[in-house]
């Protein structure tokens, strides 16, 4: 299993390259919307690299290198880092993802509760559509997370994890 110890020294929402950012594959168009909303509406202002215009991203959220294009292309997807989030190297996903690193205080729901471990996705990971990550969670490498799969555990390396909730379908090897 992975240990969130490990990502310590990544760099809070940086791309791992200034070239990630400016460069990332996506259209002009895209590039231009994504733009507007970010810099000139400030929706996701605070995060520096480009997140698509229908996504919402918050708080403490760890790249590994070549994810940040994933966020410009990606449309509706929340990714709240109250906790923390680690998404390793090369990690894709698609639209619509959900990853949730807090819950909601049962006793002050105005309020989440950080006492949860950090949200943690190893490498080569690819995230299908709609799939929902829950709090605590950590994914190994080459690890598969079928569409519309709601996570509310870990599973370990090189698996093929489906349903709700999410259990392992297939070894991916």
């Amino acid at each position: 299993m992975l240990n969130a110890f490990k990502y310590r020294n990544w760099k809070k929402n940086e791309p791992s390259n200034l070239l990630e950012y400016f460069f990332s594959p996506t259209t002009i168009n895209i590039r231009l919307v994504n733009f507007f909303f970010q810099k000139i509406m400030r929706i996701n202002a605070e995060v520096p690299f480009m997140v698509h215009f229908t996504s919402t991203v918050s708080k403490t959220v760890f790249l590994g290198k070549g994810v940040a294009q994933y966020f410009a292309n990606s449309g509706g997807c929340y990714i709240q880092g109250i906790n923390k989030i680690y998404i390793g190297d090369h990690t894709i996903f698609a639209p619509g993802i959900k990853i949730i690193s807090a819950n909601h205080d049962k006793n002050e729901l105005k309020s989440h509760d950080k006492t949860t471990n950090p949200v943690v996705i190893g490498k080569n990971c690819w995230i299908g559509a709609n799939a929902v990550i829950l709090p605590g969670v950590e994914i190994g490498d080459n690890v598969i997370v079928g569409a519309g799969a709601v996570v509310t555990k870990s599973f370990p390396n090189n698996v093929i994890i489906g349903g709700v909730p999410a259990k392992i379908i297939a070894t991916n090897e």
